[in-house]
């Protein structure tokens, strides 16, 4: 496993081929859906197909719309059912446990000092600064702390010890100023996880997420066995999709039980502050910008591992592509933006 540690866009391979899977679960959406969604079913698929050829590293795209789901597609030989890195779309999990502790009283809220929790993992003389960094800050990128992604990352995961190491970098920021978007902030939140609730975050994920569809099947873990918070977690499309559903449905199943509480979900999607990778803003996990004059929130993970969540139109799409390719500074989380912008947005406006 370790050379696949250097780096961030390391990836985890399909571990299935379901040749009919794209097939079977389209026509599934087809026959099962409201005649009112099928009604644009052929605009979306006409702009789909417009798009799609182009992006040859895309894997799989699902759509939900009004919790029924209207397109599920695989692409470029990929598997619809197979389990895939979604890379730092995996901080937006981490930040949902997060807030499902604290709705049970498991964390005390976003302000509660991190020191305090992990006083073992401080360095000697430690700055004291350190006792100023809260949850919400780690939820935010806000720490802080010098990062330990980007060019940093190689280093930090062959340390011996990812907390102590995140915890011992130099402030390049004051708590609670600009974003260091730092797979380390998560990491420490998945550490927290796991000491106030005795469980590995991975079995904890699952325990309290599978109601909703949302099951891990993988999940990467430190030297001291802490599974690592905000990349290499494996998840099925659909499962990545389910998590956006929980969500677009204000915390709620499909049946109805309050797994997460709105105001969660209401404070995860407050702008807490500018996203250092575009115009938009950033919250507890999620990214905010506006896609076709629509406000919404999604996860990002490299390589392109999309989460969107549209409220307003009770859209939600889950996007998977090859996870060692890059995503950003390629363009190509972009033309993912504008696929949803000029196609899945206007497919759904119209019906």
């Amino acid at each position: 496993m370790l050379p696949a540690l250097f780096s961030e866009d390391s990836s985890v391979r399909a571990q299935t081929n379901c040749r009919y899977a794209p097939l079977l679960a389209f026509m599934i959406a087809l026959f099962s859906s409201p005649l009112t969604l099928a009604t644009n079913l052929e605009a979306l698929k006409a702009g789909l197909q417009s798009e799609t050829p182009q992006l040859t590293t895309l894997k799989t795209i699902y759509i939900a719309h009004q919790g029924n789901i209207i397109w599920a597609a695989a692409y470029n030989g990929a598997s619809l059912t197979a389990s895939t890195n979604i890379k730092s779309a995996s901080k937006t999990l981490v930040a949902t446990l997060v807030g499902m502790a604290i709705d049970r009283g498991i964390l005390v809220g976003v302000d509660q000092p991190i020191a305090p929790l992990l006083q073992d993992q401080l360095p000697e003389n430690p700055d004291p600064r350190l006792y100023d960094i809260t949850i919400g800050h780690l939820l935010s990128m806000q720490a802080g702390l010098e990062r330990t992604s980007g060019r940093n990352y190689g280093a930090w995961v062959v340390s011996d010890n990812w907390v102590k190491d995140a915890l011992a970098r130099p402030f390049v920021e004051e708590p609670g100023g600009n974003m260091q978007y730092s797979t380390g902030s998560t990491h420490l939140l998945s550490a927290i996880l796991m000491r106030e609730t005795g469980e590995s975050t991975h079995s904890l994920a699952n325990r309290w997420l599978t109601p909703a569809g949302v099951r891990v099947d993988s999940w990467l873990r430190d030297p001291q066995g802490i599974p690592m918070g905000g990349n290499q977690v494996g998840m099925t499309p659909e499962s990545l999709l389910a998590l956006g559903e929980l969500f677009r449905r204000d915390g709620q199943t499909a049946n109805g039980e309050q797994l997460l509480s709105k105001n969660w979900i209401d404070a995860s999607w407050q702008r807490r502050t500018q996203s250092r990778f575009h115009r938009g803003g950033y919250g507890y996990g999620w990214f905010i910008q506006s896609f076709a004059g629509v406000d919404g929130y999604y996860g990002w993970g490299y390589g392109g591992q999309m989460i969107y969540v549209l409220p307003e139109l009770e859209l939600t799409i889950a996007i998977t592509s090859q996870e060692n390719e890059p995503s950003g500074r390629s363009g190509y989380r972009d033309r993912l933006h504008r696929l949803v912008s000029q196609h899945i947005v206007p497919a759904v406006r119209e019906s």
